[in-house]
């Protein structure tokens, strides 16, 4: 595996890809737990670039305003997308993470996949279908890495 960021909207999968990939052994990093993010919602700069100056081999999965500061140190950036439709109905019905059910936090989503979306897009080096299935996902991720 190499250096891989997973991006996208909230509801496209991306610890749920991770929680796989951690599963099948590689070191991964959820960027929306154990403090990688600062009161200002961007990434602590410092501990991600000591991160991807560490380790070769990590998969880390996020969605900040300063991710593209760290672009080139990604071999590859994932874009996990899917229609807003799914995207919604996703963050409805998940557990163990609140964001999404009220409809002010789904206006937010649907604003973000109009103005956010199109920015990660030109910044990403593979946009997946989020409607792919775990294992398919997490194969085409490890086969980034060979």
């Amino acid at each position: 595996m190499t250096r891989v960021l997973v991006t996208g909207m909230s509801g496209t999968g991306k610890s749920s890809l991770l929680a796989e990939l951690s599963r099948r052994g590689h070191h991964v990093v959820d960027t929306d737990y154990d403090g990688w993010t600062c009161p200002d919602g961007t990434w602590d700069e410092p501990r991600m670039a000591a991160l991807l100056a560490g380790h070769s081999d990590v998969v880390v999965s996020g969605t900040v305003a300063n991710q593209g500061l760290f672009y080139d140190r990604f071999d590859h950036v994932v874009l996990l997308s899917a229609p807003l439709d799914v995207i919604l109905r996703r963050v409805r019905e998940r557990g163990g993470n609140p964001y999404g059910k009220s409809p002010l936090d789904q206006a937010e989503i649907t604003r973000y996949v109009v103005e956010v979306e199109p920015l990660l897009r030109r910044g990403a080096t593979v946009e997946l279908d989020a409607r792919l299935t775990l294992e398919e996902l997490a194969d085409i991720v490890e086969r980034l890495g060979t």
